[in-house]
């Protein structure tokens, strides 16, 4: 058995990663759907851990004390995106979009109780393969998992990951057929229909110096990293109080206070961009870290709830799209909005995107999706979706 510390995990985690980026480019179909790199490397390395178990080998060790303070400092990075002036400055649409993917992860959640007790298994079980992984995606689900143990849904890491990689490929599959369904069947055409190009995911920026991106970048460390130690208090503060929370919480509160903060006074003068990519490299390490150390064997027997529940999920989702549809402008971009929904609220921003940009390719333009969609997808929900996961934990009878 290889005994490695933190140091030596991490660096396995980087190379992890790297499978996973080389699989994604040779395997064209991975790429297509979206499956996130660290995800593929790790489940290399779990699947090898699998087969070795099944033999009575232990491959290896792993040293897991970095994953949490990875896992924190990424959704710290969701903080500082959550922004109330950028929130306000796009728009009702963008708020109508949020209260609707908030209220469909209650659904989510109570349907996945509701196949949970059908099958006899823990309800969190339900809550688990709901919105926690479904909206939440492999991150999310990781995140919470510690508190689903707690709370007595056995081997939630490996639920948490199985539920989230079928949602990811469920939610790339369906999210563009739906939308062509809803553009066909009402006959909806684009406002630019001669326009087949996505737009970029953001504004191209002036080069910076070498010295003005090193200072950009130890600032937005520094800053991740007070906000992280603050976190610490004040999840401990609402810990006293009873409420059970995952130990991001806090960090990605002062995150957003920080944020709105400095969009006010610009005392910071933050980095959103540098902030994303350092919050981007934590979640992969982390992720592959997690991966890594997953023990697929406790999902025996799991096999069936988590199908029914992906089934039903899908099904959901997708009828939930004429609400979508109807309350976004029931024009072509509330469906291409629609489609939107579906990959993340099944899988993750990424897919939303490529769902969009898919159907903009065929259709044409749809501006406005390619605004509200992005907005919520990435950040606002995320919020919103953990104080939801926060409250199933805490007030449904365990």
């Amino acid at each position: 058995m290889l005994q490695l510390d933190a140091v030596q995990t991490l660096a396995l985690a980087g190379i992890a990663l790297f499978i996973g980026y080389g699989l994604c480019r040779i395997i064209p179909v991975m790429g297509r759907y979206n499956l996130p790199p660290p995800v593929i490397g790790g489940l290399v390395f779990a699947l090898a851990t699998w087969f070795a178990h099944s033999r009575g080998v232990t491959l290896f060790k792993l040293d897991t004390s970095l994953q949490s303070p990875l896992m924190i400092a990424f959704f710290t990075t969701i903080g500082f995106n959550a922004s109330l002036l950028l929130l306000k400055i796009s728009g009702r649409q963008v708020i109508i979009f949020l209260l609707l993917a908030s209220a469909f992860t209650v659904a989510q959640n109570l349907l996945g109780i509701a196949i949970a007790m059908g099958f006899g298994l823990h309800p969190l079980f339900g809550v688990l393969a709901g919105s926690t992984t479904m909206a939440g995606g492999p991150a999310t689900g990781l995140a919470f998992a510690p508190l689903f143990e707690q709370a007595g849904v056995a081997g939630a890491e490996s639920i948490a990951v199985a539920s989230a990689m079928a949602g990811i490929v469920v939610g790339g599959l369906l999210g563009g057929p739906v939308a062509t369904i809803f553009i066909q069947r009402f006959k909806l055409t684009s406002t630019r229909p001669n326009d087949h190009i996505a737009p970029e995911d953001g504004p191209t920026l002036p080069a910076a110096t070498e010295s003005e991106r090193e200072y950009s970048a130890l600032k937005s460390i520094v800053v991740i990293l007070v906000a992280m130690w603050l976190g610490a208090w004040v999840s401990q503060w609402i810990s006293s109080t009873g409420i059970t929370l995952p130990a991001y919480v806090g960090a990605m509160l002062v995150g957003a206070l920080l944020r709105n903060i400095d969009d006010k006074t610009g005392l910071i003068k933050l980095s959103v961009p540098t902030t994303e990519l350092i919050g981007n490299v934590c979640l992969s390490l982390f992720l592959a870290v997690a991966l890594m150390n997953l023990k697929l064997w406790e999902l025996a027997g799991l096999a069936t709830p988590l199908v029914v529940s992906l089934i039903l999920q899908a099904l959901m989702v997708s009828v939930f799209c004429i609400v979508v549809y109807r309350a976004m402008g029931r024009d072509y971009d509330a469906a291409v909005m629609g489609g939107g929904f579906i990959g993340f609220m099944l899988g993750t921003t990424a897919n939303a995107m490529a769902v969009m940009r898919t159907l903009v390719e065929r259709f044409g333009a749809a501006p406005r999706a390619f605004l509200v969609a992005p907005l919520v997808g990435a950040f606002f929900i995320d919020f919103a979706n953990a104080l939801v996961i926060t409250g199933f934990i805490n007030f449904w009878p365990h």
